[in-house]
This record gives C-alpha cells, sequence and structure tokens, in this order.
C-alpha cells in the first residue's frame, strides 16, 4: 500500500517522539513491503515564531493533500504565561481540527497488566478495563462567541442538530462494532445544549437495536470512570467535557505517555498521542514514545492494516514486559531507557519478528 504521511512533530517533546514513531512507521513498510511517504509541516510555537500563524496555509495544504496526519503535540510556557497573547500555539490546534473537519475524537482507554501497579487506582477496579471515549472535537464552548473585557466574559456552548447527530452516529458504529453498549455522557438537567444531545440521543436509539444506550451526567461518569470503569464500552459526549473525561482516564492507563487517539472528519484523518508538549523535558531523551507510536499502530488500522497494527501493538507489549521503559513508567532498579531507546527497541522487535 502507498500512503502519504503529512508529519506535524509540534512543539516541545514532539519532535523526539515524532522521530520514534516515524521510525516505527518506516519499519513496518519495509517489513510489510509497503510505500510510506512522510511530509513534514510546521505547527504550533515552532510556526508561530517562523511565520506568526500557529497553523500556516503551506501546512494546512500539507494536510489536505496528504492521506493521513500524524500530529504530535504543541504548546509553549511562553504563551501560557502571557494573558495578553494575542496568538497562541493551542489556536493552530483548534484551527486544525475545524479546517480539516475532524468533528470526532477517538480516545481507547485500556489497561496494561504489567503497569497496573502505576496507577493510583486499585488494581481489582482497573484489570479488564477497556473501552473507547469518542468526543465531539468542533463544537461547543470552545468554538462558540466569545466575549472578555475587565468585568465580564462568557464562552458560548452552542451545538446544532446536524453536529450532534454526525458525532452520535460515530459512536453508535463504534459500539456496534465493540460491546454494543454506548453511554452518552451529558449534563442534561442543567444545560440546555445537553438536552438537545440526550433528544436527538433518543431519536436515534431505534437505529440501532442492537445497541444498549444509556446516559450519564458527567459529574456521575467522571466519579465511574475511576470506580466502575469496567462499566464502559464506548462513551460519547460533547467537546469540553470530553477534553476533561479523556485526561483523566490516564489515571487507569498509569500515564498519559501510553494513550493514543485518532481525529476523524470530512477530511484528512489525523493520529495524536493524548499527551501535551512537555516543554521541561524537550531535548532531555525522556518523554515516553509509545502513545505516538500507539498512535501510528491506529493509523495503520484505519487504512485496513491490521496485521501492521497488531505487530506493532505485540512490540509495544513485549517491550513494557521486558522493562524497556522511560523513567515515569519504569521499575524501582530498572535499566535506564530514553525516547530513543524505547523507540529503537520496538522498531527492532518489529524488523525482528
Amino acid at each position: 500500500m502507498k500512503l502519504n504521511i503529512a508529519v506535524l512533530p509540534g512543539d516541545g517533546i514532539g519532535p523526539e517522539i515524532m522521530k520514534e514513531g516515524v521510525k516505527v512507521m518506516k519499519v513496518v513498510a519495509d517489513k510489510f513491503g509497503h510505500e510510506f511517504s512522510f511530509n513534514e509541516a510546521i505547527c504550533g510555537a515552532h510556526a508561530i515564531d517562523a511565520v506568526g500563524d500557529p497553523f500556516p496555509e503551506e501546512t494546512f495544504k500539507t494536510c489536505m493533500d496528504a492521506d493521513a496526519v500524524l500530529f504530535a503535540a504543541v504548546g509553549d510556557p511562553r504563551f501560557d504565561n502571557d494573558p495578553t497573547a494575542k496568538v497562541r500555539p493551542e489556536q493552530g490546534l483548534l484551527a486544525m481540527r475545524k479546517k480539516l473537519g475532524l468533528f470526532a475524537n477517538v480516545r481507547p482507554v485500556a489497561t496494561f497488566d504489567c503497569l497496573l501497579h502505576k496507577s493510583p487506582l486499585k488494581d481489582e477496579l482497573l484489570k479488564g478495563a477497556d473501552f473507547v471515549v469518542i468526543r465531539e472535537l468542533t463544537g461547543g464552548m470552545y468554538f462558540g462567541e466569545k466575549y472578555q473585557d475587565n468585568d465580564k466574559a462568557y464562552d458560548t456552548d452552542i451545538y446544532t442538530r446536524p453536529e450532534i447527530e454526525r458525532i452520535l452516529k460515530v459512536a453508535f458504529e463504534f459500539a456496534m462494532k465493540r460491546n454494543k453498549h454506548l453511554t452518552v455522557v451529558d449534563k442534561a438537567n442543567v444545560l440546555a445544549s445537553s438536552r438537545l444531545w440526550r433528544q436527538i440521543a433518543k431519536e436515534m436509539e431505534p437505529q440501532y437495536p442492537e445497541v444498549t444506550t444509556d446516559y450519564m451526567f458527567i459529574d456521575n461518569a467522571s466519579m465511574r470512570v475511576l470506580t466502575e470503569p469496567r462499566f464502559f464500552d464506548v462513551i460519547v459526549t460533547e467537546n469540553t467535557f470530553g477534553d476533561i473525561l479523556t485526561d483523566e482516564t490516564s489515571c487507569i492507563t498509569g500515564s498519559m505517555g501510553l494513550q493514543p487517539s485518532s481525529s476523524l472528519g470530512e477530511h484528512t484523518p489525523l493520529f495524536e498521542p493524548v499527551h501535551g508538549s512537555w516543554p521541561q523535558a524537550a531535548g532531555k531523551n525522556l518523554a515516553n514514545p509509545v502513545a505516538q507510536i500507539l498512535s501510528a499502530a491506529m493509523l495503520l488500522e484505519h487504512f485496513g492494516l491490521n496485521e501492521e497494527g497488531a505487530l506493532v501493538r505485540k512490540a509495544v507489549d513485549a517491550s513494557l514486559d521486558a522493562n524497556v521503559r522511560t523513567p515515569e513508567i519504569q521499575v524501582e532498579g530498572g535499566a535506564q531507557y530514553g525516547t530513543k531507546e524505547v523507540g529503537q527497541w520496538i522498531a527492532d522487535y518489529i524488523a525482528k519478528a
């Protein structure tokens, strides 16, 4: 198979983990006889410094011309600590989602038996947890009308029927492919936008009679994700709730450095780790590349390369079982491995498999 992949390393640890993700993709291509081309483009703080725009038109064109986007992370404390900054790296991420029509963020949440002890939760709660969060990505407060002066500020949480219907369709179809259980997370007891979400979900239920659909307020869902993670199969929710809920799920895996994701929609699909740019670790060979590598596995599987994706996942599992891990998940007294060493071990495993 031929694939043209846009590569957006971004800021902070992004370039380091991206090298390992691309390295794994190249090894897969060599082993299975595929032809993958990689076209790098700038975004985030790097792009602001270079051209004054966190998602330049040239980067947008590179993404539109590609079959898929492999993205790392954006963010820089120079902008976080400056409330007067008019242009911010994260604006590039929002612009990318909007311009590429990436309305559905898919975040799988699963445990690794050898890492259960790294979670702050009890092993008996975690073992066997395996669910997917479908987050709406281009609507809600993040994109609604905004206002701020010295005395007043507001963000408008607006959703339309077509926006809700299309993300619910994605969620129902994911549930059909999994265990046929969908949980719609909202705040329908308070928010009008949530009541529309719930109304439309109930209207769509009869189209998927095999799916057991239940409804949960976001505050209850936030608790039960941590106390009953095995209850869930597919969760669907709006943008703001999804942003918070999916970060919370890092307590289940034990590290955000283990969580991949995809963003799907109208144009080029995008694959990225869920963690941020961790600028404090940039250039120190400390960052965990596993989420980036698993995002590459999701990319492969998206195009039907399931054997290839399965081998990448097997290599990741083998690295964790062999204690080839970056410091934040390494066992006490374990050998020291950095970003490069973990990525190379996984690539070598694939090549020898």
